[in-house]
């Protein structure tokens, strides 16, 4: 399975052209080795329950659907969607579903940009109260703070019998895309190397399994700057080599 992080999607269609979320080819990688693909879509701002059981959901009634009623899953989760799937894991009862949750760019241990973003924008300026106002649902950036990542730990221990692995990016900050040259800066200042939103030391959960030179959206393929955008830099090749380890460490069954 396939999930999206805070304001990600699944894929869409925009006239004849597909959005994909995990772009470049992450589909097909894994198509090719013959694993069905489940791609999540949950809410893309709502907070961590209510996507985990978005995400819930869509994997029972896959496996239903596709009579695989018996067979768990293996999640990559980008970003925030690494928390909804460890919420899910733990306190929706799905350790029996889930065979390992891979976590790419996740803030196990919150985002210092949250902090920033809450105290400034959402109380200074009432950017809360005004996305209130307009019906507009929030509430997943508190959630992303470094505070409330820490009571989401002590609440969330990892399941028994579920494996855990994760990757971290890192990247410089006059190498990020320009649309992190905030972000990265101040969590760098807080929290030292990062991809532009996540920092080194809260994307390690479990085992790490790679620390790539790519920026928070670099590491789902989406390349927005000239260095980025070489064919050397396509993250594809990465994910076929997550998949070879997954399956010598025995998460992933033979094709």
């Amino acid at each position: 399975m396939l999930h999206h992080g805070l304001f990600g999607f699944g894929n869409v269609q925009l006239g004849p052209i597909p959005i994909r979320y995990y772009s470049g080819g992450i589909e097909r990688i894994i198509a090719e080795r013959g694993h069905p693909l489940i791609l999540a879509r949950c809410h893309p701002t709502g907070p961590i329950e209510i996507r985990a059981r978005q995400l819930k959901e869509q994997i029972l009634q896959q496996l239903r659907s596709t009579g695989r009623r018996n067979q768990r899953v293996v999640i990559l989760a980008h970003s925030m969607g690494g928390l909804d799937a460890r919420y899910m894991i733990t306190h929706l009862g799905m350790a029996d579903r889930v065979a390992a949750l891979l976590t790419l760019g996740t803030p196990h241990r919150g985002s210092s940009y949250a902090d920033w973003v809450v105290r400034n924008l959402g109380q200074r300026l009432g950017g809360a109260k005004l996305m209130r106002m307009l019906g507009i649902d929030v509430r997943a950036i508190a959630e992303l703070t470094t505070a409330a990542v820490d009571h989401f730990n002590a609440a969330t221990p990892d399941a028994p019998g579920v494996r855990y692995f994760s990757v971290a990016g890192t990247r410089p900050l006059l190498k990020v895309a320009p649309i992190f040259a905030h972000s990265c800066h101040v969590v760098y200042r807080c929290e030292g190397e990062n991809d532009g939103i996540v920092s080194l030391v809260s994307a390690r959960w479990g085992e790490l399994l790679g620390v790539w030179p790519v920026d928070h959206l670099h590491m789902i393929n989406k390349r927005l700057t000239p260095e980025a955008m070489l064919p050397r830099n396509d993250v594809t090749p990465r994910y076929a080599a997550i998949l070879e380890t997954l399956r010598q460490r025995g998460v992933l069954e033979d094709p």
